[in-house]
This record gives structure tokens, C-alpha cells and sequence, in this order.
């Protein structure tokens, strides 16, 4: 019963061994640099190939691990320049003699309109691309004028958006302003205030659209007004001149010009809606039963934090805080559907909360009336675990090393501010705050937009990834395990050797679903099938028997795999179970994320806990048993876990240490490495603005989900059983679920089977926990035995109470969908 592990099916392969080197010019092989195992990647087969060179065996410990995925990358097929760049396989750096510039998609442009922007001393049109609206930012990539010597040698002179630069060209050192351009006289201006002009609407211009004009030396655009017509004037107040006088963004009525990046480091374009750090005095009476040093939770301008008692401070005394304007006086904006039914649902659970010591986010968990629950010892219904990373030594550009730990959850914070490269505030903790509540739809387009100003300029640089289709993994972790940490947020375009093709994406999207798709296949040995759901992945604990030399290179290979498909908008062919994408977000693992896993071993612990006092006559100690491929081994769950039997007294600490071991310690050093990976690329704080189901639609997408077939293909039980599809219940159901979007969809499927993804050939093959067929099943029972609808992941079932009337159905399971991404317990 205890102290088992079911086999993890892997296979003994004793792959051939093929060179992986680069190919000079006649085609000949070159000896390799890297001493990492190549494999060959084919749709039909999966034949593993090896390097001709050994490798020494990883260490299991993840600071030896990590060592070791910095040596390999230190090792192998480092990024070329592009003056020594080849046909071979590798990660190629290419620089670039075009200008990159960054414009602000005009009002009133649709996808596939043009507009016009000023970039540098030229006017340019550029086409809304299909997936933008106005307010976005593009980045746009023209070639360098060959007469205007600002865009060579670093930048001579000003960069900015049209205004001119110091000797640069031969052109004036500041630009007159436009014949349309007429400044208003005897102007009265405060301090700091820009006078206002008259400008002339060009001929040929109509309501809505742009022309370009020039003021005080800066090129700006302006929108004409939608009642304007040529030969009218409007008046226009332009920004102030950039610091440096020659260069920077103007906008007029509506209208920005571009904003020359050829020589700006990453991430220096401030966020347009970061807020000031200016700070609001609150006053509180300290709630009756905190002690001094105690925290306790409020809400403060509608938002929940974290409070600690002052220790010269007790019950009913009044004490006093601070927290920023921008924090608590966030606009109205809408909400997620979600995130109103968990702010007006009042219940007890782990909930994500600002520390107002230092601002950095951490959970906490409520009890019934509000109050921090403060319990240190282990409890099945209530207590949880958060995944933290430490990491360690110095913050290396190309590889860090770190450590992956189960913490409570006070100790598992998290930094609430984002930092560009060169060190300025890019995102402050109001913007995250802010972006918790947005609807899916509007985090995505947050997460994109502050990932697109973490991207490193074209200008800078940017990576050719070459690798040959037959052996597509092994030369795509040799050239991913190359590149610094900047490199993975560089534009990445890719080229199959031997094949024709430019990358304008479509090579790109193959590229990602090719790799994590191999990466995933069990036959490779680093993943497995989830023993309850054949629709998603788990971490192999046997993977070093499968790859001996370079799993754990793999495990790196992987997160900055995953981390970059995020980055660049990119899918990932393959669904995790629902523990593992907690752990990226940093979400509480609680006891109940066992049965996800394994509802055996699940409910073993919990008889266990049934049995009172007869529990030590069972003879269990603090070890469980482990068996890979036929050889049992004994793992101590503590220190001498061998010596200590399990008693009443110490059954809790017993499930704590279970619970511990299999979601985490079993794969240890291969989660380490997949989490570093993956912080490589994206920071962690912008993950805080989803909960684990959205991460999972964020990484693989949003199904597309057939209704008829999903209806056809479900069965009905319980007291669902005789009418099936025509009781009055089940038609509300279907007729709720049909009016659910896309979003909402994906969710109640996440609820019912445990993942998003949807069978290749349908809902006709979904498959349960024992491997068989499951179709969806909806099962009746009473309103006696549960007020909401519960689901069973293990047989894709939900169990739909017997409303009576179809308002109540429809309130219920949005609560019970919603509160499936949260620690809430709404029994």
C-alpha cells in the first residue's frame, strides 16, 4: 500500500551513436565541440543518436546539476558571429543595417489599415498588422538612410523619432517648423506648460486619417479630427522635447511619430500606464485576537493586503500604514468574470495578498471569518506548500544555478516590480495588481505588450537558428544551451538546413511544435503519461535511466523552451498535469493535488487517517518504495525515516512528508532545471497575474472544442439515467455551456477531465485514469448531497445537482468552475 511506485514503463535503449558536429562546405562532418547525445527526430520513427564522444555522469544534486547545464552550454555550439556564420547547425548572431523604431498604432486604425509615421527624416507607411488595435506598440524595421549618418556608427547624433541629430547628414540642427504650423501669440503658461499651435489641415486629408507636421524641431503626427476637413485648423499642444534635444516620440491630436530605437538598450520604453509611487496614509483598528508581531489581512481602496501588528501595538488599538496612490486608486476598468465572482464570494482559502512592509506578493490563507490562519502544524483540508527557487552565486548572463524547495506559503514571496536591462522600473506593483483583474483576454494583450518591451531591439542583434530536420532536438538544445540570457529575449528566425524557406513565422511555429512535441513523446524517456489523465505529462522520475548523460540538460533545454514560446507568442505541443503548472506560477500545493496524480495512493492516506490509534498495528515507517524497471529501492522520507514508525501523533507529519515527495522530491533536480530554464526568459513576476488554468490556455491554447460532438459523446448517470439529454437539467446545462465563450469552454473542461486539451479524434476517445475509454458523464444527484457541481477528474465526470430552476444551474457551476483555479472550499 505504501512505500510503492508503479513502474515507470521506460525502456532500456541502446541508441547508436552519430555525429552531431557541424558540416563544412563539401558536406564532410566536422568533429563536434559539444559532447552532448544527438538524437534523430522523424515524424514516422524516433530512433535515438548519440554523440561519439562520453559524457560523465550528472549528479543528482541540483547544484551539481545545474553546474553541469552550464558547462554544456559553456561546451557546446556557442552562438557565432556573424562573420564566421556557416551552414552548419548552431545559433548564429546576425547584426543588422536597418533601423528599428517603435510606433503608437493610431485611434481609429483597424488591423490592415496604413498609417503614416516619421522614421528619422522619412515618412513611412506602415500596415497595421492583424493582431494589433490602436494604443499598441509596434516595432518597425526599415533600412538605414544611406544620407542620414545618425543610423551609423552607434548613433552619431540624436535617434530619436525625426528630430534631428548633431552633424549628422547635413541636415539643420533643428528642423523649422511646417508652413501649416502657426504658433497662438500672448499665451499665458505655468511652469512646465508647452504653448499651443495652429495648424492647417493639408489637402487631400480626411477625418481620421494622419499627416505629418514639424514643431519646434520635432516630427509629429496628427490625427484629423473625424468633423475637420481640409483648409480648417486645429489646435495641437505637442509634447515637450526630449531631454537631449534631438531626438524622442511626439504625439499631436491623436498622433505619434516613431521612436528611433537603433541605440537604446532594452527595455528602456517606459510603460505608459506604470503609476507614481506617491503614497496614501491608512488607519486601522487592530482586529480583536492579533497579537503583537501577528498579521492579519484587509482591504485598503479594494485591495487586499497583508498587514503585519506593530509589536508595541494590541487588540483595538488604532495604527496607521502606507501604501502607494497608484495601488489603491486604480482605475475602473472591466473585470474578469472571474475575478468578481472570487472578490463578491466570500469564503474561506488561499488567497494572493501585498505585503505592506516591502510590497512583495505573498498567499495567505483565511479562515471563516476573515482572519489569517495562523496554524503551524500540518492539516490535510487547510494546510499547502509553494514551490520557491533560490538561486545562487553570482547573477550570471548565460547560466544560473538555484535550488527548488517546498516552503509554506508566507515564505514563498514574491517581487511585485519588473526591471528592463538597463535597470529602470519597467512594471511597478499597481500595474501587476491592476492586470490580476483584467479579463483573460486583456492579460494575455498586458503579458504580450511588457514581454514585446523586454524583447531585445532587432538592432542589437538577433539569432539564426540552424538545425537539421533528422536530428532536430539534439541541434535545438545545442543551440538554445549556447545563447546568454539576452539572447533568448532576442528575435529568433530559424532555418532547416538543406531545405528552402525564409522565416517571416511559419518556420518558427513549426519549430516550437516539432520540438516540444518530440520533448514530450514518452518514448524519449524525460516524460510519462499521467497514471489518472493519458491527455497530460509528468516528469519522469526515472529520466537519468533513460538519458544518462544530459537528462537534466534536457530539463534546462525545456524551460527556456517553454519560457521563450510565451515570449514570442508560440504554442507548446503537450499538457502537463495541474500540479506542475502550480509550481511555474508558485501556487499552493495542497494535500487534495495528490489525487490529481494518483487517487490510490490518495485515498490510502486518507484511510490512514480514519484508522485513530490502530494506525501504528499497520506497520508503516517514514519510507515508501520505489521500483524502476524491476529494482526495488527503500527512500527515507525524513532522516532515518527507516527507525520511525508512523503513530497517531505524528500521522500528520507522516502525510505532510507523502505529500512533499511526490510533488516534488521524486523529480527534484529535473523541475529545478526546467524552472530555471524557463525564469531565463520570462521574469516571474508577470506570471502573478494568472492562476494555473490560464497558464495552461496561455502555453497550449484555447481548444477548439466541437459542441455536437462533445454532446453526442456524453453519457448520463445517477438520476440523469432514464432521460438522459432531455432532462430538464441537462438541456439548461448544454444550453449554458453553449452560450460560454471559448474561455469558459476550456475551464469546465479543465474542471470536469483535468486539462484543456481535447482528443485527436474527438471526445468519442477520451480516456479515464485506468488507460479505457471515459466519455464526458454527467451524474445526477440530489441538492441534499452537494449544493455545487463536483467533479471527478479520474472518469471525466461532474456531478450536476438537481436545480430547480436554470438561473440557479448557471450561477452555481460559474462558481464551482471559477473556484477550481483558487484554494476556496465551496462545500
Amino acid at each position: 500500500m505504501f512505500g510503492r511506485k508503479k513502474p515507470s514503463g521506460d525502456k532500456d535503449k541502446n541508441p547508436k551513436r552519430q555525429p552531431s558536429g557541424d558540416t563544412s562546405a563539401d558536406g564532410t562532418p566536422e568533429p563536434s565541440s559539444s559532447s552532448s547525445k544527438s538524437r534523430k527526430s522523424s515524424s514516422k520513427s524516433k530512433e535515438k543518436k548519440s554523440s561519439s564522444k562520453d559524457k560523465s555522469r550528472s549528479s543528482k544534486s541540483s547544484s551539481d546539476a545545474s553546474s553541469k547545464a552550464s558547462a554544456a552550454a559553456a561546451g557546446s555550439s556557442s552562438a557565432k558571429s556573424s562573420s564566421n556564420s556557416n551552414n552548419g547547425p548552431g545559433a548564429v548572431s546576425i547584426s543588422s543595417n536597418t533601423a528599428v523604431f517603435r510606433v503608437l498604432v493610431p485611434a481609429n486604425v483597424r488591423p490592415g489599415d496604413e498609417f503614416q509615421v516619421y522614421a528619422g527624416s522619412r515618412i513611412v507607411r506602415v500596415k497595421c498588422p492583424a493582431d494589433s488595435r490602436p494604443g499598441q506598440s509596434l516595432q518597425i524595421t526599415v533600412p538605414v538612410d544611406p544620407n542620414d549618418e545618425r543610423g551609423k556608427d552607434g548613433g552619431k547624433g540624436g535617434s530619436g523619432g525625426g528630430a534631428a541629430g548633431g552633424g549628422g547628414g547635413g541636415l539643420p540642427d533643428v528642423l523649422r517648423d511646417s508652413d501649416n504650423v502657426t504658433k497662438i501669440p500672448n499665451q499665458t503658461l505655468a511652469p512646465g506648460e508647452q504653448p499651443a499651435y495652429m495648424v492647417r489641415i493639408p489637402e487631400g486629408v480626411r477625418g481620421g486619417t494622419q499627416f505629418p507636421v514639424t514643431i519646434n524641431g520635432q516630427q509629429l503626427m496628427v490625427t484629423c479630427p473625424n468633423m475637420a476637413r481640409p483648409g480648417m485648423s486645429v489646435r495641437i499642444v505637442p509634447p515637450p522635447p526630449p531631454d537631449n534635444a534631438n531626438g524622442g516620440a511626439g504625439g499631436g491630436s491623436g498622433g505619434q511619430s516613431a521612436t528611433n530605437l537603433m541605440n537604446r538598450p532594452p527595455g528602456r520604453i517606459a510603460n505608459p500606464n506604470k503609476q507614481n509611487d506617491k503614497t496614501q496614509m491608512f488607519e486601522v483598528v487592530v482586529p480583536k485576537g492579533v497579537k503583537p508581531g501577528q498579521p492579519f489581512a484587509l482591504l485598503a481602496g479594494g485591495v487586499r493586503v497583508l498587514v503585519t501588528c506593530p509589536k508595541n501595538a494590541t487588540s483595538g488599538q488604532k495604527i496607521r500604514f502606507h501604501l502607494p496612490i497608484g495601488l489603491v486608486n486604480r482605475p475602473d476598468g472591466p473585470k474578469s468574470k472571474l475575478a468578481e465572482i472570487k472578490l463578491s464570494y466570500d469564503k474561506d482559502g488561499w488567497t494572493r495578498t501585498i505585503r505592506a512592509t516591502d510590497m512583495k506578493f505573498q498567499w495567505t490563507r483565511f479562515d471563516h471569518q476573515g482572519g489569517v490562519d495562523t496554524r503551524t502544524r500540518f492539516d490535510t483540508e487547510r494546510s499547502a506548500y509553494v514551490r520557491k527557487l533560490e538561486f545562487f552565486g553570482s547573477d550570471s548572463d548565460r547560466m544560473r544555478t538555484g535550488k527548488v524547495s517546498l516552503v509554506t506559503p508566507e515564505k514563498g514571496v514574491v517581487d511585485s516590480k519588473i526591471k528592463s536591462a538597463n535597470g529602470q522600473d519597467l512594471v511597478s506593483y499597481s500595474d501587476i495588481a491592476s492586470a490580476q483583474m483584467k479579463s483573460y483576454e486583456d492579460k494575455i494583450q498586458w503579458f504580450q505588450d511588457t514581454c514585446a518591451q523586454l524583447c531585445v531591439e532587432w538592432n542589437e542583434g538577433h539569432m539564426r537558428m540552424n538545425v537539421r530536420r533528422d536530428y532536430l532536438l539534439s541541434d535545438s538544445m545545442e543551440a538554445v544551451m549556447s545563447l546568454s540570457r539576452k539572447d533568448l529575449r532576442k528575435v529568433w528566425r530559424f532555418e532547416f538546413i538543406g531545405e528552402a524557406g525564409i522565416d517571416a513565422g511559419g518556420l518558427a511555429r513549426e519549430w516550437f511544435e516539432l520540438v516540444t512535441e518530440e520533448v514530450f513523446d514518452p518514448d524519449m524517456g524525460l516524460w510519462q503519461t499521467s497514471a489518472t489523465n493519458q491527455m497530460c505529462m509528468q516528469i519522469n522520475p526515472a529520466s537519468e535511466i533513460s538519458c544518462p548523460d544530459d537528462h537534466l540538460i534536457y530539463f534546462r533545454f525545456i524551460g527556456r523552451v517553454m519560457g521563450k514560446a510565451m515570449f514570442d507568442r508560440q504554442l507548446v505541443k503537450g499538457h502537463m498535469v495541474k500540479h506542475l503548472y502550480k509550481h511555474i506560477l508558485g501556487w499552493p500545493i495542497m494535500f487534495n493535488d495528490l489525487k490529481d496524480i494518483d487517487e490510490e495512493y490518495y485515498n490510502s492516506l486518507k484511510g490512514l487517517k480514519d484508522m485513530g490509534a490502530d494506525v501504528e498495528y499497520v506497520g508503516v515507517d517514514f519510507t515508501v518504495m520505489e521500483e524502476t524497471l524491476g529494482v526495488k529501492s527503500t527512500v527515507d522520507l525524513v532522516p532515518d525515516g527507516a527507525n520511525i514508525d508512523v503513530t497517531e501523533d505524528n500521522l500528520p507529519e507522516y502525510i505532510e512528508a507523502c505529500l512533499k515527495y511526490r510533488m516534488l522530491g521524486r523529480y527534484e533536480a529535473q523541475l529545478n532545471e526546467l524552472l530555471l530554464g524557463f525564469f531565463d526568459v520570462i521574469p516571474e513576476p508577470l506570471l502573478t497575474i494568472f492562476d494555473f488554468q490560464e497558464l495552461e490556455l496561455l502555453m497550449c491554447g484555447l481548444p477548439e472544442i466541437d459542441m455536437q460532438d462533445w454532446q453526442d459523446n456524453t453519457e448520463y448517470s445517477g438520476e440523469y439515467d432514464r432521460d438522459g439529454p432531455n432532462h430538464e437539467v441537462c438541456r439548461w446545462f448544454w444550453e449554458i455551456v453553449s452560450e460560454y465563450d471559448h474561455e469558459m469552454r476550456a475551464r469546465l473542461m479543465q474542471f470536469v477531465t483535468g486539462t484543456s486539451g481535447v482528443p485527436a479524434r474527438g471526445f468519442g476517445s477520451l480516456q479515464g485514469n485506468d488507460g479505457n475509454v471515459r466519455k464526458f458523464t454527467i451524474h445526477g444527484v440530489s441538492l441534499e448531497t452537494c449544493v455545487y457541481p463536483r467533479s471527478h477528474t479520474c472518469f471525466n465526470r461532474i456531478d450536476l445537482p438537481l436545480y430547480e430552476d436554470r438561473d440557479d444551474l448557471e450561477e452555481k457551476l460559474k462558481i464551482a468552475i471559477t473556484m477550481a483555479s483558487t484554494g476556496f472550499d465551496i462545500e
